[in-house]
Order: structure tokens, then C-alpha cells, then sequence
């Protein structure tokens, strides 16, 4: 159990950034559900409850998802899913169970960047952007490879590019961390493959991506498969072995694509 010294709900984004630069051990809190299964020492724990971030509002060119919006909240917004073929609902929807999804936040999601995290994976494999609130904003693949720096993650920005999208992943159990996660889209951008779970963090497969035309053959699909394995590390722990991960990497890619091409449908 984590132990906190000072409790602030901040009344502005200036007030808890401040607040969070002021000392190391200082820290933003979302929905405190992975934080308390841990030691840690919190100085002075910053609130952004009260400042309106928990919504998900959408335009004509983008959606644009608060840092203090739920996964439940995710999980059930319409618009949301039916624009992006529900990859965001599949994302989460085996995450622990519902009491737990309407207090997890996507801010505290995306922000820790779990190597387990399905809603990272989904991201990922969309044209997503994360707005930092000292350093602006920038795409989410820049992020995650980015040291952990002391700013708040305000918002999260999905561009609507008409791409089409899917999301599978195994677990051992319907409600445990995933074995394996993968998340493929395509729009007039091209493809992009998302892969979770390795047990390390999500990745883009860039060079089994660019194998894909808009419209690929099987050779081109097979190429691919064999670069997804080749081109990410996996490891192995105790949901997994490396070798088990690179052939469900494989497996499921290919169901992916094939459901966002040909419209199969597979079940998590």
C-alpha cells in the first residue's frame, strides 16, 4: 500500500503542475488502482478531478479524450467505438471488471505506459497524440519513447482518418493481463500493427507494416508475419515464453487483418 503525505485537489493546471515540480516524490493521482498495489512514498498527491477532464468530445476532424476519463467511460461512448470499429471497447473490456474499469483513468493509463496495457496497444496502432501540458503536443509513438519527465498528460487526441481497425488479444483468463495484445488499422495513411503484452511495452512494427499494401496478397500478408516476429523483442515470464509470444504475435496479426479486410470476425 502506497502512503501520501499531502492531499491537493488542484484548482487549475498551473496550480498542479507546480505543485508537482516542487518535489520528487510529488505525484499526479488518477484512479490510484495500480498505485496501491505498490511501496511507494507520495509526497503531496495532486487531484485533477475538479478540473473538467473527464470528458470525450469530438469534431469533425478529431476526438479528444480528458486525461481524467474513465475506461468504463471509454468502453460505452458510441461515437467513439462505432467511428473506430470498437478496437477501444475490445481494448478494455476484459480489463479486472466494471467497478474497476469507472475508476481507472486513461491519463494514468497512457501516462505509465504498463507493458501489460491493452488501451496503449489500441492507441498506438491509431493516429493518436498525447497533449503534454508543458510539452504540447505529440504523437503517441514519440511518447512512449520518451523518458518519464515531470508533466501532466491532459489529453489524448485520435485524428479521424477513416481508417479501419481491430484488436485481439489472449489471455490465460478472461480477466488477467494479456499474454499478448495486438492492435492493426488501416486508412489512406497505410497500415500500422500495435503489439502489447510482450510482457513489454506496446511497439509499432514499422518494418511489418510497410510490407502491406492497401490491398495485400498473401505472399505480402506472410512476409509480414514472419517481420512482426523477427522485428520486435519478446520475452518470456510466467503468462509466457519468448517463442509462445512471437507465434501468437503471428497468429494474431494475421486475424486481425484479415478481419479488417475481409470482415472475419474473431472473438478476444
Amino acid at each position: 500500500m502506497f502512503t501520501m503525505r499531502e492531499y491537493v485537489l488542484a484548482e487549475s493546471l498551473e496550480q498542479a503542475y507546480s505543485l508537482l515540480t516542487k518535489g520528487k516524490a510529488n505525484s499526479i493521482l488518477g484512479g490510484l488502482l495500480w498505485m496501491k498495489m505498490g511501496n511507494k512514498a507520495i509526497g503531496t498527491g495532486i487531484d485533477l478531478s475538479n478540473l473538467g477532464l473527464n470528458k470525450i468530445e469530438e469534431n469533425d476532424e478529431e476526438f479528444k479524450i480528458g486525461c481524467m476519463t474513465t475506461l468504463r467511460d471509454i468502453e460505452t461512448n458510441e461515437s467513439l467505438n462505432k467511428y473506430f470499429n470498437n478496437i477501444l471497447k475490445e481494448s478494455v473490456e476484459n480489463i479486472v471488471g466494471v467497478q474497476f474499469r469507472n475508476s481507472a483513468t486513461i491519463g494514468g493509463s497512457i501516462y505509465s505506459r504498463f507493458g501489460f496495457s491493452d488501451i496503449l496497444t489500441a492507441l498506438l496502432a491509431l493516429d493518436t497524440k498525447v497533449e503534454m501540458y508543458k510539452g504540447g503536443i505529440i504523437s503517441l509513438e514519440d511518447f512512449c519513447n520518451m523518458p518519464y519527465e515531470k508533466d501532466i498528460l491532459v489529453n489524448i487526441i485520435i485524428k479521424k482518418n477513416n481508417c479501419k481497425s481491430a484488436y485481439l488479444t489472449h489471455r490465460k483468463s478472461k480477466t488477467d493481463f494479456p499474454v499478448l495484445a495486438v492492435a492493426v488499422s488501416n486508412s489512406e495513411n497505410g497500415w500500422k500493427i500495435s503489439v502489447g503484452g510482450r510482457p513489454i511495452k506496446a511497439e509499432l512494427a514499422y518494418k511489418a507494416q510497410s510490407a502491406l499494401s492497401n490491398n495485400p496478397t498473401n505472399e505480402e500478408i506472410q512476409t509480414a508475419l514472419d517481420l512482426v516476429a523477427s522485428e520486435l523483442v519478446y520475452g518470456t515470464n510466467m503468462r509466457g515464453t519468448k517463442e509462445y509470444r512471437e507465434l501468437l504475435a503471428k497468429v494474431l496479426v494475421k486475424r486481425c487483418i484479415e478481419k479488417i479486410i475481409g470482415g472475419t470476425s474473431y472473438a478476444n
